[in-house]
């Protein structure tokens, strides 16, 4: 099967200013991939050039083997695009929009289609309202519908749930989660590195442009965070050989450790009596520290 998506050493410069540096990946079929990264890391820029509203500055990039420069019409018949910004579409109604967007891509009969992604996506009932009218959320929901109007087998979501309620936002998660059951690629960009979490099977990090990380998100996790454990002891404990990454405060022990490490090792280690442990609390690391150990180690 041919890449969902191959970056090949895409640049990309405003003037003097890089905004892409040498980027190079490559997303695996029926995937979840999170491309994260702080503000002007470079996520929709790079999205931009993807969906030929920009031109890098060199190198290039294929959607399922369509370069997205010398065969940018078949390219963009193969993806569906969630943009960050919500999109004004005037005075028209949100099944108007829907039909008049399937004939973009030469879909003449597509309403079956239509009606499947406004009951998934809980739009049914506003199918005939102008799209002017829709609250913040149900636009997001309408973009997500005009995205997948054409069946494209590549997603591409630019912060979809900005600005959404939590319940909202749940409910998108599970319909991404569907998405991705029956196969469809989803690149996501997200500043909730719950969701990223929660969604991803492999994490990209961009920072000032330049790929700073690519692994399984919870390679990522493991290799750049510790898990915190908490000891509550029948007694206080006052050991003299305490090690730095270890606090007490009367019968409680807490400790970092690094995931490789057990619970059981750390309490040889300290030479704590197993008859003495009351409780045992373990925190494991998340990709939100990952995150921001890695921006740190790059700034």
């Amino acid at each position: 099967m041919e890449s969902p998506l191959l970056i090949d050493d895409i640049n990309k410069s405003f003037d003097q200013t890089e905004v892409l540096k040498h980027l190079r990946f490559e997303l695996k079929p029926g995937e979840i991939f999170g491309l994260l990264g702080p503000n002007g890391a470079g996520k929709t820029t790079l999205i931009s050039i993807l969906t030929s509203l920009l031109v890098p500055t060199s190198g290039t990039a294929a959607i399922f083997g369509h370069d997205i420069l010398r065969d940018s019409l078949r390219a963009r018949t193969k993806v569906g695009v969630v943009p960050q910004e919500i999109v004004s579409h005037g005075f028209f109604t949100v099944n108007q929009v829907l039909n008049y967007h399937s004939g973009y891509y030469g879909l003449r009969n597509n309403q079956k289609r239509i009606d499947y992604l406004l009951d998934k996506l809980a739009l049914e009932e506003h199918r005939d309202k102008l799209v002017a009218q829709l609250s913040g959320g149900m636009k997001r929901r309408f973009l997500i519908a005009k995205a997948l109007v054409h069946s494209p087998p590549l997603l591409l979501l630019d912060e979809p749930t900005a600005g959404v309620d939590v319940e909202l936002r749940h409910g998108l998660w599970k319909f991404v989660r569907e998405l991705h059951k029956e196969g469809m690629t989803i690149l996501l960009t997200t500043h909730y590195l719950e969701e990223a979490e929660e969604l991803c099977d492999r994490i990209g990090v961009l920072n000032k442009g330049e790929l700073i990380a690519l692994d399984q998100t919870k390679k990522l996790i493991q290799d750049l965070t510790h898990r915190q454990v908490i000891l509550t002891l029948m007694h206080s404990w006052d050991s003299q050989t305490v090690p730095p990454e270890v606090q007490v405060d009367n019968n409680v022990v807490t400790a970092s450790i690094a995931h490789q490490e057990t619970v059981g090792e750390l309490i040889k280690k300290l030479a704590i009596p197993v008859e003495w442990i009351q409780d045992i609390s373990i925190t494991e690391g998340r990709l939100e520290d990952a995150f921001v150990s890695l921006l740190k180690q790059h700034n």
